[in-house]
């Protein structure tokens, strides 16, 4: 009934004037051969004026082998873009996995819909709500536990719980253990310990080269690679081990010839050197053990996610015939309300009123239609049309959805911005020097920059977008709703365009259960949505973990300018009097 890009709505025939139409709901499982063939036999009986889909504009064009929508790069900076898709990508994903179950195409029984609509010559209606509006919705009105929980269904998609478990472990044990051990473990009064004792200047001067010079070495080298899936597997060592090799052998090769010939240069001073070693050694030591813990908690995470998970082969025990009926549809709905009661209203309920908000008008326009729907619409769309007074307004439920004013991660980024500004101020009013405030601020764009760079570039960005992301990433700390990722896969999408049609191919990659991990990731790198989600979320991490690392990990280094660590502590103590003083003198 309207024209949709590359392909023609088929029109209905003119309306009757003297009589109001009427609506015909047809339920249907969207991977069910016998709800084709029931579309196809109810069309042709009932021959109406219209057929109503469960489309968009969109979806139908996909369906009539139009071109995806590309995103537009502006949208990119709304906020949760990405994110969106994570959630289209798993809604989609589930409904292929159950179309390869079956053998049947997703969506077959709208295609049958049109088909039959084309052969009775009867117009076709668009009756859903646009597919982004609609998940946009959806994500906003997830908790950070529902979404922890699609993202996780779709990691299960890729591997099993118990990698998961121990890959998460490990991970997070990983990250603990060396920032407590390296930076922490001293104020706990375990620094000594964990430094087994080394505690001679020469011993540790070796140690920071050869530890300090593998991992700057390797940090260094990542800023060349291509990225993680575009590596060249050809040879017997890839690209980028190769890559990663030659950056650790030369900075372990040059840091050993520096100490060894006792060359000290700039920032490379034997003191430097021995801090590092020193940093270095607590750090091994609590990455042994933090990776032990984690890998322990995470094979116990990982058997508790696969008794909660289940063997997902049991969907062969489904009888997809038996989602048409009216009971296990019911049931079913009720069980996503469990799971998630907001998210079910922008996806099941809103819908509902939109698509009876349609049909409604179409049959106060004298059309006879069949609406074909899924079956979890069914009960919704008829107590809407029995009730049209009470039927939302098309205004009220098609507009993007705004997110909770308040949440524990804009909380926590308030909070780091609070910390950032008043950190600042304090010195300010403690009269520090501004050589010293200069320094500060350098090391902090320059630490920030550099890890959202590094890992941007490992996710495959290009120079131009890794750079922007890393030369916004301080800041984040000033207003946490300007992640760096966002920055740098805004310019990405100018030269890589991205639309809805790279869901299927990674659909199709993840879905190929025989298909080794290694080589599975390798693909899903060369897919657009994918490249781009990765470059935005590791600029974003990388930015995050700089933010974390910065006090223990950068601020120790510069004290000294000012008498040490607790010069500083004494200074930032000075600038809290000092502002005391100063209010205290406005209000008398």
């Amino acid at each position: 009934m309207s024209d949709v890009g590359d392909a023609d709505v088929p029109d209905p025939p003119e309306p009757s004037a003297d009589e109001e139409g009427s609506v015909h709901v047809l339920g249907t499982a969207h991977v069910s051969q016998a709800s084709v063939d029931e579309v196809h036999e109810t069309v042709d009986r009932e021959e109406p004026d219209v057929v109503a889909v469960e489309l968009d504009e969109s979806r139908y064009r996909q369906m009539q082998g139009g071109t995806p929508d590309d995103i537009e790069a502006k949208d990119l900076l709304s906020g949760n873009t990405v994110f969106q898709f994570l959630a289209y990508w798993m809604l989609s994903y589930v409904q292929s996995r159950l179309g390869e179950r079956f053998d049947i195409e997703p969506g077959s029984d709208m295609r049958a819909a049109i088909e039959a609509a084309e052969r009775n010559e009867s117009g076709v209606a668009l009756v859903d709500r646009d597919i982004q509006i609609t998940i946009q919705r959806f994500w906003r009105r997830l908790s950070i536990v529902e979404k922890l929980k699609m993202i996780g269904g779709l990691a299960l998609g890729v591997t099993n719980p118990r990698t998961i478990g121990l890959a998460f472990g490990a991970a997070i044990g990983l990250f603990v253990g060396f920032v407590f051990a390296a930076f922490l473990s001293p104020l706990f009064g375990l620094g000594d310990m964990l430094l087994l004792g080394i505690t001679d200047a020469g011993t540790l001067q070796y140690a920071g080269a050869l530890i300090g010079g593998g991992v700057g070495g390797a940090l260094l080298g990542m800023l060349f690679l291509p990225s993680l899936g575009s590596s060249d597997s050809s040879g017997a060592i890839d690209g980028f081990t190769i890559r990663l090799l030659a950056g650790v052998i030369l900075g372990i090769g040059g840091c050993l010839a520096l100490v060894a010939t006792e060359t000290f240069v700039g920032p490379f001073s034997a003191g430097a050197f021995e801090s590092t070693g020193t940093y270095a050694i607590r750090g091994t030591v609590g990455v042994v053990a933090g990776v032990g813990i984690g890998v322990a908690v995470g094979a116990l995470l990982g058997i508790i996610l696969d008794a909660l998970s289940g063997d997902v082969e049991d969907i062969e025990e489904v009888d997809i015939e038996e989602m048409t009926d009216g009971d296990v549809v019911r049931a079913m709905m009720e069980e996503f309300r469990q799971f998630s009661p907001r998210g079910a209203n922008a996806l099941i309920d809103e819908r509902d009123a939109y698509i009876a908000n349609h049909l409604q008008k179409l049959k106060a326009q004298g059309y006879d239609v069949v609406a074909v729907v899924g079956a979890g619409h069914k009960a919704g769309i008829e107590r809407h049309l029995e009730n049209p007074s009470e039927i939302p307004t098309l205004e009220s439920i098609s507009g993007t959805a705004s997110g909770r004013r308040f949440s524990p991660l804009k909380i926590l980024g308030y909070l780091i911005m609070l910390g950032f500004i008043g950190f600042f101020f304090l010195l300010i009013m403690a009269g520090v020097q501004d050589t010293f405030l200069l320094q500060l601020f350098g090391a902090w764009f320059l630490f920030n920059g550099f890890f959202a760079f590094t890992l941007a570039r490992l996710a495959g960005a290009r120079w131009s977008s890794a750079g922007v992301g890393g030369s916004v990433a301080w800041l984040t700390s000033i207003n946490p709703l300007l992640a760096p990722g966002w920055f740098a896969g805004y310019v990405e999408l100018k030269h890589r365009p991205v639309n809805v049609g790279d869901i299927q191919r990674l659909n199709n990659i993840i879905g190929d259960t025989e298909r080794p991990l290694e080589d599975a990731l390798s693909e899903m790198f060369d897919v657009p949505l994918f490249r781009l989600i990765m470059i935005v979320a590791l600029t974003n991490i990388g930015s995050m973990i700089a933010t974390l690392l910065f006090p223990v990990a950068v601020l120790p280094w510069l004290a000294p300018e000012i008498g040490g660590v607790d010069a500083l502590m004494g200074e930032l103590l000075n600038g809290a009097e000092n502002t005391l003083e100063l209010l205290r003198n406005l209000l008398t």
